[in-house]
């Protein structure tokens, strides 16, 4: 059996996070060593009781936990609650779980993470705004050959954006974060709104997981009844883009998606433009490749790889 991936899962759930967070939690393909919240969706207050929640709700109470930055590099925090709800999560019922967070700080945990870390050996999958990632790069920039890879949810090209019509949320939030990642120098697979628009959820979708009747499956259909909501309206469809579990299915099965190697540049100046990627899919520039674009998937094998990992938790 391969030697299962040693992972750092850095998010702001947000719905879509926490199908990402049920698809990895179970999968003995990887070795998470911890999931560290960043302020995104909602506060970090609203995050980090996330983690803890959907960490419970999978019982992997084993798992590491750590609260990152409460605000972005050098700009104020812009949440989404008018998508994801008030708690983040809405949904599902928010608790007190008997898991806690570690007082180490998630930026420190990743610097800590990567200095035990072999060269090329840790992956870094990343769903929400980079700052805590970011920071780590910055405050160590000599554990970077460490990084094998960094699998993110962000950007934009063909779609436009979601929170302005340039920018895509995540990239909007912290688009210093964004450029300090970008030129990082290691390998970086990148799911924007032009992949994560093409799985969208839908009442079938959403049926189909909850007759897996299980605990983790019914709160995902839960989570899913919520989120399609304010999706559905907006793009006149029958449910919402399912933008961060992207990450973990390229990770359990890259077949499904078509990635292109092109070089990416975010805008940090323009109001207007604040958080484009500017990604040069066509090569016009001679500008060498930093990103693999991801800009097709087979959507029915998306769907297929989701159910079997939810059909996989126990009652």
């Amino acid at each position: 059996m391969r030697q299962a991936l040693p992972v750092i899962i850095d998010c702001d759930p947000g719905q879509d996070d926490a199908l990402m967070l049920f698809m990895a939690l179970n999968a003995p393909e990887f070795d998470i060593k911890g999931i560290t919240a960043v302020a995104g969706n909602v506060p970090l207050s609203a995050t980090a009781l996330n983690i803890r929640i959907l960490a419970d709700i999978c019982n992997r109470v084993d798992v590491p936990l750590f609260a990152g930055a409460a605000q972005p590099i050098s700009r104020k925090l812009v949440t989404a609650e008018y998508v994801h709800g008030k708690t983040g999560i809405d949904g599902v019922d928010l608790y007190e779980p008997e898991v806690k967070l570690q007082e180490q700080s998630g930026v420190d945990f990743i610097i800590q993470t990567l200095t035990q870390a072999a060269d090329n050996e840790m992956t870094i999958v990343a769903t929400g705004p980079l700052t805590n990632v970011a920071l780590a790069i910055k405050q160590a920039p000599e554990l970077v050959p460490k990084i094998k890879q960094i699998v993110l949810m962000g950007g934009a090209m063909f779609e436009g954006g979601n929170i302005t019509p340039s920018a895509e949320f995540n990239i909007y939030v912290d688009p210093e974060a964004c450029q300090i990642v970008l030129g990082c120098e290691r390998p970086i697979y990148m799911f924007g709104l032009d992949v994560t628009h093409k799985v969208m959820s839908s009442t079938d979708r959403v049926a189909a997981i909850r007759k897996i009747d299980n605990n983790v499956a019914r709160a995902a259909a839960d989570m899913l009844d919520f989120f399609d909501r304010y999706d559905a309206l907006k793009y006149g469809s029958e449910g919402a883009p399912l933008h961060d579990p992207c990450t973990i299915a390229f990770l359990l099965k890259p077949e499904l998606f078509k990635m292109k190697a092109c070089a990416c540049q975010v805008e940090t100046h323009s109001e207007l433009t604040r958080g484009h990627t500017a990604v040069d899919f066509w090569h016009v520039t001679d500008k060498e490749p930093n990103i693999h674009w991801a800009y097709d998937v087979d959507r029915e094998g998306f769907f297929d790889l989701l159910e079997q990992r939810l059909a996989l938790y126990e009652n």
